[in-house]
């Protein structure tokens, strides 16, 4: 466990919701409904700063995938058979409870396929997922601070890197910055 204090079991969760937003590169961005994914969070404390320090486990945290039922591109729903999975191995940080900023390290897996056949290589997404500002080269980001209902937007900017498979890397220009924007309700 990342933290030297007693850990607490608490009732604290996570819960993604409508309106996320995943850009990569200069393609326009995906509209995302996560509506149903997140989990319990283990929580500690720190009595002296008012701040509580999460982490979540990434045996029993969700992430819906991207499929045309959750997804739109442009517009329109993805074509059918187009999926992208997401398993995610880290999400942790801190939540100011006086100033309502949250600020997560986030570490997953995104693996796209097409249909049952065409599988491609995991894309890394390494970030830290923030309720202030970003700004990368390419893209740029505002979170807002975890409001009274629990709802709190954030937002993270990554430099994916090249996955090995040249049609992927060439298709998305990789290595390359992406955006992503996550609306969720942390109680």
């Amino acid at each position: 466990m990342l933290y030297e204090k007693e850990v607490i079991d608490s009732p604290m969760q996570l819960k993604s919701l409508n309106g996320c937003r995943l850009r990569i590169g200069k393609y326009p961005p995906f509209i995302y409904n996560a509506y149903g994914g997140g989990g319990k969070a283990t929580l500690l404390l720190n009595q002296k700063d008012n701040l509580l320090k999460i982490s979540f486990s990434s045996r029993t945290f969700s992430i819906p995938p991207l499929t045309s039922k959750t997804t739109r591109f442009l517009g329109f729903p993805l074509p059918p058979g187009f999926k992208i999975e997401m398993s995610m191995d880290q999400l942790e940080g801190t939540i100011n409870k006086n100033s309502g900023k949250v600020l997560l390290k986030f570490e997953s897996k995104f693996l796209f396929s097409i249909g049952t056949i065409l599988k491609f290589p995991e894309l890394i997404v390494k970030t830290l997922l923030k309720t202030g500002k970003v700004k990368g080269k390419l893209h740029e980001g505002q979170g807002l601070a975890l409001q009274k209902n629990g709802q709190t937007k954030l937002v993270g900017i990554s430099i994916i890197p090249k996955t090995g498979n040249k049609i992927l890397d060439i298709f998305l220009g990789l290595p390359n910055e992406a955006l992503a924007e996550l609306r969720c309700e942390i109680k």
